[in-house]
């Protein structure tokens, strides 16, 4: 069997246009066609509740993001990769396109008949998959059957019916009238049995071997269609009206009875597509395999990457669809004073002149171009393609990573996002082995078209668990009001979430969050919080649902109680010590005109900063929040302080206000790498919250308190340090830590910590922010860049210190808990540190040597 281009077909009215986009080298083919969604009536701008109308392009972008998911892949589909959304309500469809169309196909007359049980099989198979996704195709044509050298069938152009909203959000009708069943013209719109009637059309047309009324007007052909209603046997009618009733007569009883099957002309009486399916005239076809990909001569970006990650790195190659549609001639700028209205009415309507030929619709395609990325990867060698890690340090510290180069750039850079991208698809399909991996690879940065994906391994979700689908998303409750009125507010800036689908979405996602949690409430902001796992995973509720489901107890446990005052008010605290930690003079200014962190840091935190910054600015952001514990969000906040300290420093209470009412445009790149810088500083126990999540119970070298002592940290300024931190800075870091033991001379010349700085506390003056009054040499120079401790036998005592410190503008000051008997153990026998409780220490942190007997 051989397919060839029959004569005539070249004509087609809906021929492909095969120009100069025609890719030279890979045997793949992406195509990109173009079409305008329908205008509202300009005395239509608001919906029933006052918001304005949803533009139907933005309608049609959130349907066919279905299109684009894993569900819909099947070997007789070809693969939707990008929808995009122009100006002026103009789409724009990137989809595959493999084989050659069944209007340029010419089946030979060796086993035709087989031929067409062979194409008729994979159309079903086809179909029957769309219609357990719950679509249907209703643009089933020759055009859109696009068949292999192999006779492999893939279905293309499938889904424009279902993106557009049953043809609601187009004014051009969808389809061809020669191959609608008669329903479709009386009116019908959700019949999938509709599609079964127009494969039988094709098939009668290929069984007979004949354009049906190829020469009979548009209307004519209609009627002749709805005329089928009185006629039994629809096929053998066409037959005798084509002139081929010999031939019909000849025909293969079992491919004969499948096309009289499809051509009934009721739908009750019409087949689905799983039951002709079940056919006996398919026996011999049940084994084959269809649209084997022949891997001889493919280059190997084709052996080793998807469509989708080849569309990709095309697009980061400098590719662009709506150029190269411009370079093909479908799309055409027209001077916008042609498009003004001639006469505008009193009520408000327009005439406006007929529409450009440009605004309607285009049946024509073009190919990409791929000749400018094959050149780009044309020097990697394949084992590049097939990444072995053997260690994380050792392929980071390759030449390919390390980079100095800034996040934005590294993400626009063809090559290295090519390595990237081949990297975590080899660590998701190990995953959850390779979290650990993941966590060191994610570190550097994520690829963005594995972000979802990758944020939710590190969130440690495991899909597949049906806890998303046993959740009760439909039924009302008492917080539908307030996510009713939410949802039409989060992001409505974005494509995706302004979309009806969007809407939908969210509020099962929310809806789920909330059966879910019977011992939370719907808080205001939990929609801005869902936002970012819903945009990256919007074909994939149960993961958004699941990354939600584990993001809000890592870092907002407790925040979503009824009475959330404490779980709000600790966190605030903490934040306000941290400032005065990393930014004493900014902290002290603060406070001295008492600009609170309530006045303005709640909705960045129980929002994680998702309300309060665009989404594609909080990614990078959230790259290494998830990678940090509870106490990462902290920094970020501290962070655009930073970025703000000069106009906060010069501004009083109004004006940092209005300051913070209209957050000025922030430098993310600066506010990621501050907040990481902080966070990798700073000791934990200076972040420690009693309300946090604690995966393990404080030890007794780490911070704990009770209900007394928490309401005591409450009212401080400055941090307090554990034991285990000290002990740790001790050994680790010991040129990053200047101890200041209050003690008296007396007692520190009997027992002290090595290097430590003997500045007894009751010889000291405290009245001048002067460190000169306290009579160390260079102590100036000894503090300098250290996380300053200061050790008190009185808790009272460090924390003057630590306020006289401050004051003098030292920054990174703490107080270590419980003071020096935390570390140093004495009864009425024993003055000294004893070896069994040195020890005990040295099984919290091996090798401890800081503690020395002066």
């Amino acid at each position: 069997m051989r397919i060839t281009t029959a004569p005539g077909e070249q004509q087609h009215q809906q021929q492909p246009n095969r120009g100069a986009m025609a890719p030279a080298k890979l045997n793949y083919r992406i195509s990109v066609s173009t079409f305008f969604a329908k205008s509202h009536p300009s005395d239509e701008c608001c919906g029933s509740n006052g918001l304005p109308l949803t533009p139907n392009s933005i309608g049609i972008y959130g349907r066919s993001q279905k299109l684009k998911g894993e569900a819909l892949r099947h070997e007789n589909l070809c693969q939707y990769l990008d929808v995009v959304r122009g100006k002026h309500e103009r789409t724009i469809i990137v989809q595959e396109y493999a084989g050659s169309p069944l209007t340029e196909t010419f089946i030979g007359e060796n086993n035709k008949q087989e031929t067409l049980l062979r194409v008729g099989f994979q159309v079903l198979r086809a179909l029957d998959h769309l219609n357990r996704e719950g679509l249907m195709c209703r643009n089933l044509e020759p055009v859109h059957i696009l068949i292999s050298r192999d006779f492999g069938v893939k279905l293309y152009n499938y889904g424009l019916y279902y993106m557009t909203h049953s043809g609601k959000y187009v004014s051009f009708p969808i389809g061809n009238v020669k191959y609608h069943a008669p329903e479709v013209l009386l009116g019908s719109r959700e019949n999938p049995k509709s599609d079964i009637w127009s494969l039988g059309m094709i098939l009668a047309e290929l069984a007979l071997g004949c354009k049906l009324w190829d020469t009979v007007k548009l209307s004519q052909v209609a009627r002749k269609v709805l005329a089928f209603v009185s006629i039994s046997n629809v096929f053998e009618k066409l037959a005798r009206e084509h002139k081929q009733f010999p031939l019909y007569q000849s025909l293969d009883p079992a491919l004969r009875r499948i096309i009289e099957a499809c051509l009934q002309v009721s739908p009750r009486k019409r087949p689905q597509a799983r039951e002709l399916l079940q056919d006996e005239a398919f026996d011999f076809l049940r084994e084959e395999r269809f649209c084997e990909v022949d891997r001889q001569g493919m280059t190997l970006l084709e052996k080793h990457c998807g469509l989708a990650e080849i569309y990709y790195l095309w697009q980061l190659a400098g590719g662009d669809v709506q150029q190269e549609l411009k370079k093909e001639g479908l799309i055409k700028s027209e001077a916008p004073i042609l498009s003004l209205p001639d006469l505008i009415l009193l009520n408000g309507k327009s005439i406006s002149p007929p529409k450009s030929q440009s605004f309607l619709h285009d049946g024509r395609i073009i190919f990409l171009n791929f000749n400018a990325l094959l050149e780009r990867l044309s020097r990697l060698p394949e084992e590049d393609y097939l990444p072995l890690i053997y260690t994380t340090n050792a392929y980071l510290e390759s030449p390919t990573f390390k980079t100095d180069l800034p996040l934005v750039i590294r993400e626009r850079d063809t090559v290295y996002q090519f390595h990237r991208i081949m990297l975590l698809k080899t660590l998701l399909h190990g995953y959850p082995y390779t979290q650990d991996l993941l966590k060191s690879f994610a570190a550097k940065d994520i690829p963005p078209p594995f972000r979802g994906h990758v944020w939710a391994c590190l969130l440690g979700v495991v899909e597949g668990n049906g806890l998303y689908e046993r959740l009760d998303k439909c039924s009302p409750t008492h917080t539908d009001r307030q996510i009713e009125v939410d949802i039409p507010r989060c992001h409505q800036y974005n494509e995706l979430l302004s979309s009806q689908e969007g809407h939908a979405k969210l509020k099962r996602l929310l809806k789920a969050w909330v059966t879910a949690h019977p011992q939370y409430v719907y808080w205001q902001g939990l929609d801005s919080l869902t936002a970012p796992f819903l945009y990256l995973n919007f074909n994939n509720e149960e993961r958004a649902f699941l990354s939600l489901y584990r993001f809000i107890p890592k870092y907002l446990h407790l925040f979503f109680l009824k009475d959330n005052s404490r779980i709000i008010k600790e966190y605030l605290v903490k934040f306000f010590q941290l400032i005065f930690f990393h930014e004493p003079g900014l902290a002290k200014h603060l406070h001295g005109i008492n600009f609170i962190p309530e006045l303005y840091a709640i909705p960045w935190f129980l929002t994680m900063f998702s309300h309060v910054f665009p989404l594609h600015k909080i990614f990078h952001l959230w790259d290494k929040l998830i990678l940090g514990d509870h106490s990462y969000p902290l920094f970020i906040g501290i962070a655009i302080l930073k970025q703000l300290k000069s106009t906060l420093l010069k501004s009083g209470f109004n004006e940092c206000i209005l300051l913070f009412s209209d957050l000025p445009d922030i430098v993310m790149e600066t506010c990621v790498n501050d907040s990481e810088t902080m966070y990798q500083f700073t000791p934990k126990s200076v972040t420690y919250r009693k309300f946090a999540l604690h995966e393990e119970e404080p030890g007794e070298f780490d911070l704990k308190y009770s209900d007394d002592d928490h309401g005591e940290v409450q009212a401080e300024l400055y941090p307090r340090l554990s034991v285990y931190d000290l002990i740790r800075l001790l050994r680790d870091r010991p040129a990053s830590v200047a101890i200041l033991d209050l003690r008296s001379n007396l007692e520190h010349k009997k027992v002290a910590i090595e290097n430590s700085v003997n500045v007894p506390f009751s010889s000291v003056s405290l009245k001048e922010s002067r460190l000169d009054v306290l009579n160390v040499p260079r102590l100036e120079a000894y503090l300098r860049r250290k996380i300053v401790v200061v050790v008190a036998t009185a808790h009272e005592s460090g924390m003057l210190m630590a306020k006289f410190l401050v004051d003098c503008s030292v920054p990174y000051v703490c107080v270590l808990n419980r003071g020096f008997g935390a570390i140093y153990k004495s009864d009425d026998k024993l003055l000294l540190q004893t070896f069994d409780y040195m020890n005990t220490l040295a099984k919290f942190v091996p090798n401890i040597a800081s503690f020395v007997e002066a």
